[in-house]
């Protein structure tokens, strides 16, 4: 177990009581001097410093049932680290926030003071925004920069896998005990994450997914990152509280445009509109934060499409090259696209198979294809 010290196992019994947080128990460390030395503090003082005094009893009530050795214990069974502020190798970046948390994660933090970026999005998102997160994702990783996001369905499950299917690293934060799956189906991403990267939290093991706490995680999410992108996000998206997080906290907010009809768009066209940077490539992103130098000249779309598939030893026709230009980003249906390459059925059918197993197109369900 890391960081096996008095104060940090003192520390880690104060912040199991139910109303103490890090800006409270900051404030009882500076008056007491140790996580020890408050947690044995008489509860009069302890409330009297918080101007609590109403709740003195409750204090009693709570520390009668918490022993911090048994508690450390606990977290060790479960192979669950933790670590304060105070402690060599806590987030440089976290540090620098309003009352940064107590931690608890599973993982490694060995590469937590990498350039990070956040990406974050609706759970309820279209195909588009998953392949955008996914990609962007996927970008940043090969770029060495580490992608956060909060484990949630849709925008920051395909931030996640992206990450991690280019062998990035990737930090996912809980708005529950890390010894929680949520949302229960990414029960394999979030072992991914473990042994790829750090599953983080600031509630203590045990601690439910509630709705109060997704909003106070967002804050994590952008604290740990030099960036926050935001994929798509409705006009009430949680990703906007991340976003405004990281505004208070002076980092970057960038936003990818979407489709001006789509209510999934909202959010992420009102951030471009008050001066978030839009993003169409991860090029935005890595330019903008000066983590790469950026050559002045950008090769033609085609010339970089042909280079990219002959770098992989896969060539593509020049009737391949053809029927790829008419395929968009986005679902587009075989009628649609048959129609557009005034090919017959059985050509436009074979060349799309052909573009699918060279994995520069995928097929979705109802017979629609969408560029890779």
């Amino acid at each position: 177990m890391k960081n096996s010290n008095n104060d940090i196992i003192y520390h880690n019994a104060l912040n199991s009581i139910t109303f103490l947080g890090p800006r409270r128990i900051a404030a009882l460390l500076k008056h007491f001097g140790t996580a020890e030395a408050t947690w044995s503090a008489p509860s009069e003082q302890i409330t009297a410093v918080l101007n609590l005094q109403k709740n003195t009893k409750k204090i009693d009530q709570e520390r009668s049932k918490i022993d911090p050795q048994k508690l450390w214990a606990h977290l060790a069974e479960k192979e669950i680290s933790c670590i304060s502020a105070n402690c060599p190798g806590y987030p440089l970046l976290l540090k620098q926030i309003p009352d940064p948390p107590f931690l608890y994660y599973r993982g490694s933090l060995r590469n937590i003071d990498r350039p990070a970026v956040a990406i974050v999005g609706s759970r309820r998102c279209t195909f588009y925004g998953r392949e955008v997160a996914h990609r962007l994702a996927f970008e940043l990783a090969a770029a060495g920069v580490f992608v956060v996001s909060g484990m949630a369905l849709g925008i920051d499950t395909a931030a996640h896998q992206g990450a991690l299917e280019n062998k990035g690293y990737t930090a996912a934060v809980l708005g529950c005990g890390v010894d929680r799956c949520y949302p229960p189906r990414n029960i394999e991403l979030m072992e991914k994450i473990i042994n790829e990267g750090a599953l983080i939290s600031e509630f203590p093991p045990g601690t439910e997914p509630r709705p109060a706490n997704f909003p106070q995680r967002n804050r994590i999410i952008s604290g740990l990152s030099l960036g926050c992108v935001v994929v798509e996000a409705t006009a009430k998206s949680g990703s906007l509280i991340t976003a405004h997080y990281a505004l208070e906290q002076n980092r970057e907010v960038f936003a990818v445009p979407g489709n001006i009809g789509s209510p999934y768009s909202l959010g992420s066209h009102r951030l471009i509109k008050e001066g978030a940077r839009l993003v169409e490539s991860s090029a935005d992103i890595l330019e903008e934060l000066s983590l790469v130098k950026l050559s002045n000249q950008q090769q033609p779309a085609e010339e970089q499409l042909t280079i990219d598939m002959c770098s992989t030893g896969i060539c593509l026709t020049e009737d391949e090259k053809t029927l790829l230009n008419l395929i968009p980003y986005q679902p587009m249906h075989i009628d649609d696209i048959i129609r557009q390459s005034g090919l017959k059925a059985s050509s436009a059918s074979a060349l799309l198979l052909s573009l699918e197993l060279k994995s520069s197109i995928r097929q979705t369900p109802g017979k629609y294809f969408c560029r890779i």
